[in-house]
């Protein structure tokens, strides 16, 4: 049985913007009672390839089938699989339309074994704190890595990709594939929270403030005051701002399931 209980919400604010590109959901797998999965993308140009991720998300994860207790390998390929089954989708959809779509993505799968992990994919983020203490957060730093192993590009021309339609990591981008980065986490418990995160929200706070608010207060309360507080920070001009909270915490006390007899001993 689970030293925990998960609490979890999402949330949402359109910010100075005429239209919320960003989609988020939380889901549970047809075939895989007790795993949950975070997904969210922040649309470029629109919400079309934002919204394809949820739905191929959903799609992939009705058909997995975990078995007992697989592999984290295997949880990081289904992960995989719904990146890359959206991102031909997305290309395939751009091409009918004469016009492409671009999205970013992440994910976050729980299973029941006390197990996490992400796949994350442009400039969204993840952020796993525990006791409000920052374990790991998603970054550009691989993709950097990557440009600079595989494209043979200096370290200082990777660091500014996204000035480059050439070297944007994003599903949807018919120049080039989509790298992903995975990370995962084992022996879950009570005090662990993870934030997914779109960059209307994580840039305007540090690891720090989001691991406190999160920590510090349920997942409505902690949406609530971050939306609030980034709309204060961008001053009216901050863009989609977007979350996904899912938070460990204790099971509450057993307050007992005495019998007749039980009680007649206890006198």
């Amino acid at each position: 049985m689970s030293s925990y209980k998960l609490e979890a919400g999402t949330a949402q604010h359109i910010g100075n913007r005429p239209q919320q590109n960003d989609r988020v959901a939380l889901m549970t797998g047809t075939r895989a009672p007790g795993y949950v999965l975070a997904v969210l993308s922040d649309g470029i140009a629109g919400a079309a390839a934002s919204e394809q991720v949820l739905h191929t998300a959903k799609q992939v994860f009705d058909l997995f089938k975990p078995g007992d207790h697989p592999a984290l390998e295997r949880l990081e390929q289904l992960l995989r699989d719904i990146v890359q089954e959206t991102h031909m989708v997305i290309k395939m959809n751009a091409l009918a339309a004469q016009a492409e779509a671009h999205a970013s993505f992440v994910g976050l799968l729980l299973s029941p074994h006390g197990e996490a992990v992400w796949a994350h994919v442009g400039d969204s983020r993840l952020y796993h704190f525990q006791n409000g203490a920052c374990l790991a957060r998603s970054g550009d730093l691989e993709y950097v890595e990557h440009l600079v192993a595989t494209d043979r590009l200096p370290p200082e021309a990777a660091k500014n990709h996204r000035k480059s339609k050439l070297l944007v990591n994003v599903l949807g981008n018919s120049r080039k594939d989509p790298y992903v980065t995975i990370g995962h986490h084992t022996g879950l418990g009570a005090g662990d929270v993870f934030l997914l995160a779109s960059d209307g929200l994580w840039h305007f706070f540090t690891d720090a403030e989001l691991g406190a608010a999160t920590s510090r207060a349920t997942p409505r309360q902690a949406s609530e005051m971050l939306i609030s507080k980034a709309g204060e920070r961008s001053q009216g001009k901050g863009g989609n701002c977007t979350m996904a909270i899912l938070k460990l915490v204790r099971p509450p006390q057993d307050a007992g399931n005495y019998t007749v007899q039980k009680l007649r001993r206890a006198v």
